[in-house]
């Protein structure tokens, strides 16, 4: 097992339901991903382009995206917080994932992969 799903697997409860379905949804969704262990998290990589990255903190997981300033769709879900160029959507719970914008949102990540990240 790689580091990644370990760290995926050795979360508690809600947040180790939370970051698997949030898994299959990125595997599902974005073509030829891959997921790697990068600064102690997951991030998904298509080639060598980052798509995102998970991170358990403060009692929410966070799905942190590089190219999110590009997006057209659902930017008011997307938080900034203290962060220049990341911006991401947070969930405390299994039931607060919208599938369907999660997909919409990975799409943006995917379409956008080749963007510029670095102001």
């Amino acid at each position: 097992m790689n580091p990644a799903e370990e760290y995926i697997l050795r979360q508690k409860e809600p947040f180790r339901s939370m970051l698997i379905h949030i898994q299959v949804l990125i595997e599902a969704t974005v073509p030829d991903v891959r997921l790697a262990y990068k600064w102690r998290l997951p991030f998904f990589y298509v080639a060598k382009k980052p798509i995102c990255y998970l991170n358990v903190t403060k009692g929410y997981v966070d799905i942190g995206f590089w190219t999110a300033k590009y997006f057209t769709k659902h930017q008011e879900l997307l938080v900034s917080e203290n962060r220049k160029q990341v911006k991401s959507m947070r969930y405390w719970n299994l039931d607060e994932i919208n599938d369907q914008i999660l997909i919409e949102v990975l799409e943006q990540a995917y379409a956008y992969r080749r963007e510029k990240f670095l102001d």
